[in-house]
């Protein structure tokens, strides 16, 4: 006769479980306790480890159902919280495939809110569990919220390079807190107050970057209408704001009311009053606004209020920022060109895009999971030879050491001159013959540096590839004064 009862085995695996289902999908630890839950040879595809994990779960929560355990309205303390994470996942991925179909669906239909057939499968299964009827409708608009990160961020920043790794762990992480036990508890409502500064070369995927993060926010789920309360394509909305003058960038930001100004005819609702609950507002080229508007926007991130020009009527903002800038910040802050306190409002996070040149040092697989994917995105699924082809022509006419100014966006109109021409002869700037990495290598080896000198050239040589002082500070350990100590040393001794 079977224990009515868990074992201390069954709640070992399922403690693992527990564990898997919160962390970063993005992140080694995953990876690791996937491993572990499946059972596979480590040499197991993705697939067929996720593959074994859902079947090894189904079939242990299957044994326990049978035996009345898996009721979480039997349980309490931590093994009802362990319990209510292993039903969590197994439901989720039970119906990956399903959220999959939907986020196309949605993104075909553009603004359109779509019909979610599945919803009362899954609120029902959660149900069935213990969950109540309530929190069942907010862990399903967790479900969508979860798959569509996942969605967006792998199929928005491709790569393998160490830095892009880094990157994807970065973005979940921005969506969901670093431990996502702290969202699930409470702040998955109130993730608006995180505003995030992306920093990076022109062409590094800055606004790959944001789009994940916007198109990844909570939307709650309407069970009347069996539909979520908006689609995800609205609550995404961005703005470039170096092409706008002054006057008409407080327009498209704010909105104004009619007669406040010459041409202004009729009302007109800005991107803040566009912006969907929970929504996300990119604003892009952040560096290049005046210091009145960083004024105006530092109000709307400090007070969440802001007023249509020619109105004193206060309107309240509920989304999220995200900005981005390719100029150096550290360089317009200390100029006085970029307010220290517009900064530290933006500055929740602050990610850094790592330059293609920098991608391809670190991984030389790089150009061609890269050129796959473009050559996708231009013409649809092309034979290999097609790929082999544009990379030899790459290597012919740039050689071995090109340095990429324009980054990923650079490479996809080099794809598309050699469709076109058959060659591409890249931008003609001067690549310097040993930049500060090369100088540090060559150093090294001829063992002529003290270990002061060692940290100065290496913080110098991440500033170069990286250009903030935060990025290095975050790879170095130090904090941002020491960096840019050591990278000032390394410019005047170098």
């Amino acid at each position: 006769m079977k224990s009515s009862k868990a074992t201390d085995k069954e709640w070992t695996f399922l403690e693992t479980v527990a564990r898997a289902a919160f962390a970063n999908p993005f992140g080694e630890t995953r990876d690791d306790l996937d491993l572990a839950i499946s059972g596979a040879a480590p040499d197991s595809s993705a697939d067929e480890i996720l593959h074994a994990v859902v079947t090894r779960i189904e079939a242990q929560l299957q044994s326990l159902r049978d035996r009345g355990v898996a009721d979480l309205r039997n349980l309490d303390g931590q093994r009802r919280e362990v319990m209510r994470r292993v039903c969590l996942f197994h439901v989720f991925h039970r119906y990956l495939e399903h959220f999959d179909e939907l986020i196309k669906t949605q993104l075909k239909e553009g603004d359109k809110q779509c019909r979610v057939p599945f919803a009362r499968h899954v609120l029902g299964e959660l149900t069935a569990f213990g969950i109540g009827d309530q929190d069942a409708v907010r862990v399903f608009a967790v479900f969508y919220q979860l798959r569509r990160a996942f969605y967006f961020i792998k199929n928005g920043l491709v790569g393998t390079s160490p830095s892009m790794k880094t990157l994807r762990r970065h973005l979940w992480d921005c969506v969901f807190t670093h431990d996502i036990r702290w969202f699930e508890a409470g702040l998955w409502d109130k993730m608006e107050e995180f505003s995030i500064l992306l920093l990076g070369e022109t062409g590094t995927g800055k606004g790959a970057a944001a789009a994940a993060i916007g198109r990844s926010g909570f939307i709650p789920f309407d069970v009347a209408r069996n539909a979520f309360t908006e689609s995800f394509t609205r609550n995404f909305v961005s703005i470039n704001l170096s092409q706008y003058s002054e006057g008409v960038l407080e327009s498209e930001l704010f909105g104004h009311k009619k007669g406040s100004f010459t041409g202004a005819v009729d009302n007109h609702e800005g991107l803040f009053s566009r912006c969907a609950p929970h929504g996300v507002i990119f604003l892009d080229e952040i560096g290049d606004v005046s210091v009145p508007v960083q004024i105006k926007l530092l109000q709307v991130l400090q007070e969440r209020i802001f007023f249509p020009v020619g109105s004193h009527e206060a309107r309240r903002f509920s989304g999220r920022i995200v900005a981005a800038t390719n100029r150096s910040l550290d360089e317009m802050l200390e100029s006085g060109k970029f307010r220290d306190d517009l900064y530290y409002r933006l500055c929740s996070d602050v990610i850094t895009l790592p330059p293609l040149r920098v991608r391809l040092k670190e991984d030389p697989q790089e150009l061609d999971n890269l050129l796959g994917v473009l050559l996708s995105r231009l013409a649809g699924e092309m034979p290999g030879r097609e790929k082999h082809q544009v990379k030899k022509i790459l290597k012919r006419d740039l050689g071995p050491h090109y340095a990429w100014p324009g980054n990923v966006r650079e490479l996809e109109q080099a794809i598309k001159r050699i469709i076109l021409t058959g060659h591409y002869q890249g931008m003609k700037r001067e690549v310097p013959k040993q930049d500060a990495a090369g100088r540090l290598s060559q150093e090294i080896a001829e063992g002529s540096m003290n270990a002061e000198e060692l940290l100065s050239a290496y913080c110098l040589s991440l500033y170069a590839g990286f250009g903030t002082y935060e990025e290095v500070a975050r790879r170095t350990r130090l904090d941002r004064r020491t960096v840019k100590k050591y990278v000032e040393m390394g410019r005047n001794g170098m």
